[in-house]
């Protein structure tokens, strides 16, 4: 049996009990307070026989009540299905379904809205238990500790299943990782519902420092996040994105993190941020992370330096981890060649719920690893050179334009070097003809600026078959809710049109 992160809240709730944990729209929320939130929860689910491998879902606003059930929920050695409240009742529905889901932790203000079918307990209400009852010393290491979603090719959300050792693990290596502590005031940006939420939550309070919770409508507007960060003295931003990165960029002043220490990046190639002088933005470190979901959020980390090179490092293995990049055969390329990335390690998760044929395609045995290891294939083209690795886009995001092989990444960098340019998404599409030709989707003071002129930029540093053949003007890039920028909306426009 393992520790589990709700042990070490409560020992903060004993140590330091007036420290303060939470700042949210309600209030503050001292470790003290915390500690019993997650103790009469722990009661409540407890009492509804929750234990390894129950699945509860979570179906609240963020904040004090969404911490403690989450980490009431992992003391109990079971699992958490986190649930961005404002998503259509019927994807909710069947996010709860396909995670296998068997209680719906809510409010009786909420609960009308979330009618999934499941039974409810209600935080606000949780009502009289039965005996007391003692809560496990500690969880299953293999046991299930939280369910995530991610869509496949298809585009259809299937549901991620990582065990504790995989979350407890990546919460206590990110906490020592980025030195974070009692002084540090983390803001809470990834919303319920995505996996990088919970570094947000749990990094900082597993640290002992301050969590800021702001209600969303805040976090959109790069006006209102700079405001944010000011007035709640923010010295850490866990999950950003270099989309949301190039909206700061924009504002006036040009110091919109002033007094950010660490700002950590993950999501997207940080690559077209940098190539547009991105860096001088972020005063503090900024720290390029790279993982995907079914890995437990991050894999690799790479500190940016002051003077950015060429390519796109993303950094070495945390520890428990492995890193391999190999071609179609499961064959190790040689240092400094791409491959597709494969990933191995504790943070790796069991697999899709109910879709044993994505899994078996996904999660193969590692051919280098000892018996029973297995590798995650990421679908992420990469190379190796000295321990550190180098991102190279995706093999779904490439396509063919008159036999070259061309990666739309490549073009949005060198788009982000114009001096009028402050965003840019690249899509392939096709014409009457069949012929596939990219479309450059782009931000920035361009009324004076020609097509014309945008080619003349680019054909300084790319070839001809890399050359969109249109540009479109947009005066911002839509973003999905994770706050990337949203390609496949902007693929299914018509070319040349606007979002």
């Amino acid at each position: 049996m393992m520790r589990t992160l709700a042990d070490d809240l409560l020992a903060h709730g004993a140590r330091n009990p007036d420290r303060v944990a939470l700042s949210t729209p309600e209030g503050e929320t001292t470790y003290a307070q915390l500690a019993a939130h997650i103790e009469e929860i722990t009661r409540t689910l407890l009492a509804h026989g929750v234990g390894p491998e129950t699945v509860c879902a979570v179906g609240v606003e963020h904040g004090t009540r969404a911490v403690a059930a989450m980490a009431a929920v992992l003391r109990c050695g079971a699992a958490f299905l986190t649930l961005d409240v404002r998503q259509p009742r019927e994807r909710l529905t069947g996010f709860t379904r396909s995670a296998g889901a068997r209680l719906l932790l809510t409010t009786s203000q909420l609960a009308p809205a979330l009618d999934l079918g499941l039974p409810a307990v209600h935080l606000d209400r949780p009502g009289p238990t039965t005996a007391p009852v003692r809560p496990p010393s500690g969880a299953d290491p293999r046991a299930l500790a939280y369910v995530s979603h991610t869509s496949g090719s298809t585009g259809e959300p299937s549901a991620v299943l990582i065990e504790h050792r995989g979350l407890d693990g990546y919460v206590r290596d990110t906490a020592r990782a980025f030195g974070l502590g009692p002084d540090t005031v983390a803001l809470q940006s990834a919303p319920l519902g995505y996996d990088a939420s919970l570094r947000d939550t749990f990094v900082p309070l597993l640290a002992g420092a301050r969590l800021v919770v702001v209600d969303r409508a805040r976090l959109l507007r790069p006006e209102e996040f700079v405001r944010t960060v000011r007035e709640h003295r923010i010295t850490a931003l866990l999950s950003t994105t270099p989309s949301f990165l190039a909206h700061l960029a924009g504002q006036p002043g040009g110091d919109s993190l002033a007094g950010v220490g660490l700002v950590a990046c993950s999501g997207e190639s940080l690559r077209p941020f940098l190539a547009a002088g991105g860096r001088a933005l972020v005063p503090g470190t900024l720290i390029n992370q790279y993982g995907p979901t079914e890995c437990t959020m991050t894999t690799t980390r790479y500190a940016v330096p002051a003077h950015v090179q060429d390519g796109d490092p993303v950094g070495t293995a945390r520890p428990d981890t492995v890193v391999r990049v190999l071609d179609a055969d499961l064959r190790q390329v040689p240092d400094g060649t791409v491959g597709e990335v494969h990933i191995g390690g504790a943070g790796v998760a069991r697999g899709y719920g109910g879709r044993p044929a994505r899994t078996a395609a996904s999660f193969v045995p590692d051919p280098y690893g000892p018996p029973g290891t297995r590798l995650y294939r990421t679908g992420d083209l990469g190379h190796l050179t000295d321990g550190v690795l180098h991102y190279a886009g995706r093999t779904d995001r490439q396509v063919k334009i008159r036999g070259h092989r061309v990666d739309p990444a490549e073009v949005e960098g060198a788009l982000l070097g114009h001096p009028e340019i402050t965003g840019a998404v690249v899509t392939a599409h096709r014409d009457d003809r069949a012929r596939v030709h990219l479309v450059a989707h782009v931000t920035g003071a361009l009324t004076g600026t020609t097509d014309a002129e945008l080619r003349r930029h680019l054909a300084r540093s790319l070839p001809p078959h890399l050359m969109p053949r249109r540009f479109a003007r947009l005066d911002t890039l839509p973003t999905n809710r994770a706050g990337k920028a949203d390609r496949r909306l902007l693929a299914a426009t018509p070319a040349g049109g606007t979002a």
